[in-house]
C-alpha cells in the first residue's frame, strides 16, 4: 500500500516536504526550509528521518524557499536523482538558491560578528558551492498537463497562481495494477490579482488530498489595494518619511512594481525614488516578462496597451552590492525601500530597518506571511524593540499590515478552490499552516463538505491506498 510522510509544513507554514512510497520507490514533494523559531530553524540542520539517499525522485510545486530551500542539503546528504520541475520553476530555483547560499554566508560572517544574535547562526545552512550539483540535478517537466516520472509515478500539473510557475499537483500511484490519486495543492493564490492566473482547482476525483491552510483562520482585509497603498505613500511622503517593504524577491515585489507604476500613471501618488535593493527581484521580475503563458488577462492588456512594461516605475533604483545599498542610507528624502527577506529573517532588508525604524516619519508595509518567530511576525504584532545584529531597535516607524498584497488564498477562498473539486476525496490532510490556522479550516470543511479531514502532524506517516 503507497505511504506519504509528512517531513515538513506540517504545524508550520514552513519547511514543505511530502514523502511518498510506492512499489519500492520514493518520490518527494518540494524540500522546502524552515524558518521562524529557533527549534524549526533548527530542523535544517537535523538529518532527515529517511535517509536521501534512499530516494528515487523529488517534484516541485514552485520555487519559493520554504519548498526549494533546502534542496542543497538534500544533495549533500546523499540524494543523487532528478529534481523535476516547469521551466519557469527551475529558472526561479536557480535564482533562490544561489541568492540563499549568498545571504547565509553573509548572514554567517554577522552571526560571527554579533554570536548573541539568537536569529543568526554562525556556520551557514549550505554554501554557494552547494547550489550546483541541485542545479544540475534539476530536469523540467511540463507547465500545465501531463507527465510520466516512472511507471510508478505519473503527475498532471495544474497552475496555482501563486508565484510564476506555481502548481497544484494531481500524482498518481501505480503499484500491483491499483491507481491511487493525491492531490497536493501546493500553495493557493488569490483569485482575481493582477499579473497572475487565477488558480485552478484539478478537477480530478481524489483519493487524498494534501491541502495548504495557511491563511486557514482568516479572509484578507476587505477593500481596494491600490487605494490603500495610495493613501501609505502620500502620507509618509507628506512628513518626509521613507517606506521600507520586507518583500519576498519572487512574486510580492513584482506586485508592488505593478501597482506604483498604475498609481504614478494615474498621479494618484507624487514619483518618488523607488530603490529595489534586491539584485535577484529584478532577475526574477525579468522571468515574469518572459513567462507570459501564466498573465492574466488584465496584464496581457497592459503589456500591449502602448504603456510600456507595467512593472517599470518611473523613477527608479537598483542596488547590486553591497556598498549601493548603504548608500541608500544617505537618502533623506521621501522615498520607497523594497528589499528582501520578506519575513526579516535575514538579506539587506535589516540594515534597512536597522537605520529606519527608530523614525517616527518612516512607515514599513508588511505585505506577505510572516511566520511565528520571525522579525516580521513581531513587528505585525506590536514590538516596541527589533533584535538587528545584536542590538534591540526601537520601533518608532509606522508599521502596516496590507493583507490584500498577499500571495496566499485568504480562507474563503480556499474553500471556494475546494469547492471545484467534483468529488469529495477520501481522505483529506491539511499542511502549510500554524495549529490554528489549520484547525479553523478543518472545521469549515467539516461544517460546509462533511469531509474527512484532519490536520498532518509532523513525521507522520499515512495510508494512501
Amino acid at each position: 500500500m503507497p505511504k506519504l510522510t509528512f517531513l515538513g509544513a506540517a504545524g508550520t507554514v514552513t519547511g514543505s516536504k511530502y514523502l511518498v512510497e510506492a512499489a519500492g520507490k520514493r518520490l518527494l514533494i518540494d524540500c522546502g526550509i524552515f524558518q521562524g523559531t529557533p527549534e524549526l530553524t533548527a530542523r535544517n540542520y537535523q538529518p532527515l528521518s529517511i535517509d536521501p539517499k534512499s530516494f528515487n525522485y523529488v517534484a516541485l510545486t514552485h520555487a519559493h524557499l520554504d519548498h526549494t530551500g533546502l534542496l542543497p542539503r538534500l544533495l549533500r546528504d546523499g540524494y543523487s536523482g532528478t529534481i523535476f520541475a516547469n521551466p519557469a520553476t527551475i529558472e526561479l530555483t536557480t535564482l533562490l538558491l544561489k541568492d540563499s547560499a549568498h545571504l547565509q554566508e553573509e548572514d554567517a560572517l554577522q552571526a560571527q560578528k554579533h554570536p548573541h544574535d539568537r536569529h543568526s547562526d554562525a556556520e551557514p545552512l549550505y554554501t554557494s558551492q552547494d547550489v550546483d550539483p541541485v542545479l544540475r540535478a534539476l530536469k523540467p517537466m511540463p507547465r500545465t498537463g501531463p507527465f510520466d516520472i516512472s511507471p510508478e509515478f505519473h503527475i498532471d500539473s495544474y497552475d496555482a497562481g501563486h508565484i510564476l510557475g506555481s502548481c497544484s499537483l494531481v500524482l498518481t500511484i501505480n503499484e500491483n495494477g491499483k491507481k491511487t490519486t493525491v492531490v497536493f495543492s501546493g500553495d493557493i493564490g488569490r483569485y482575481d490579482q493582477p499579473i497572475l492566473n487565477d488558480p485552478i482547482t484539478p478537477p480530478v476525483n481524489a483519493d487524498v488530498l494534501i491541502c495548504e491552510s495557511t491563511y486557514g483562520d482568516r479572509d484578507h482585509e476587505t477593500g481596494d489595494p491600490a487605494e490603500q497603498l495610495a493613501a501609505i505613500v502620500n502620507r509618509v511622503a507628506k512628513r518626509g518619511g521613507v517606506i521600507i517593504i520586507p518583500a519576498f524577491a519572487i512574486g510580492r515585489t513584482q506586485t508592488f512594481m505593478y501597482y506604483l507604476r498604475q498609481l504614478e500613471d494615474q498621479q494618484r501618488i507624487p514619483r518618488l525614488p523607488v530603490y529595489i535593493d534586491s539584485p535577484m527581484a529584478l532577475s526574477a521580475t525579468d522571468l515574469y516578462l518572459k513567462h507570459a503563458e501564466d498573465h492574466d488577462l488584465e496584464y496581457t492588456r497592459l503589456d500591449s496597451g502602448g504603456k510600456g512594461d507595467p512593472l517599470d516605475i518611473h523613477q527608479f533604483h537598483l542596488t547590486r552590492t553591497a556598498d549601493e545599498s548603504k548608500q541608500i542610507n544617505n537618502v533623506k528624502t521621501p522615498c520607497i525601500i523594497v528589499s528582501a527577506s520578506g519575513m526579516v529573517t535575514g538579506g539587506r532588508v535589516m540594515h534597512h530597518l536597522a537605520q529606519r525604524l527608530p523614525d517616527s516619519r518612516n512607515a514599513v508595509i508588511l505585505a506577505g506571511f510572516q511566520a511565528q518567530g520571525t522579525r516580521g511576525r513581531a513587528l505585525q504584532e506590536g514590538a516596541k524593540t527589533l533584535r538587528l545584529f545584536g542590538q534591540d531597535v526601537p520601533v518608532n516607524a509606522e508599521v502596516v499590515a496590507l493583507g490584500q498584497f498577499s500571495a496566499h488564498a485568504g480562507k474563503s477562498e480556499l474553500l471556494r478552490w475546494l469547492t471545484g473539486l467534483p468529488a469529495p476525496p477520501k481522505k483529506t490532510y491539511l499542511t502549510h499552516g500554524e495549529p490554528a490556522a489549520a484547525q479553523s479550516l478543518q472545521s469549515a470543511i467539516q461544517q460546509k463538505f462533511q469531509w474527512k479531514v484532519s490536520v498532518a502532524r509532523y513525521l507522520e506517516t499515512v495510508d494512501l491506498g
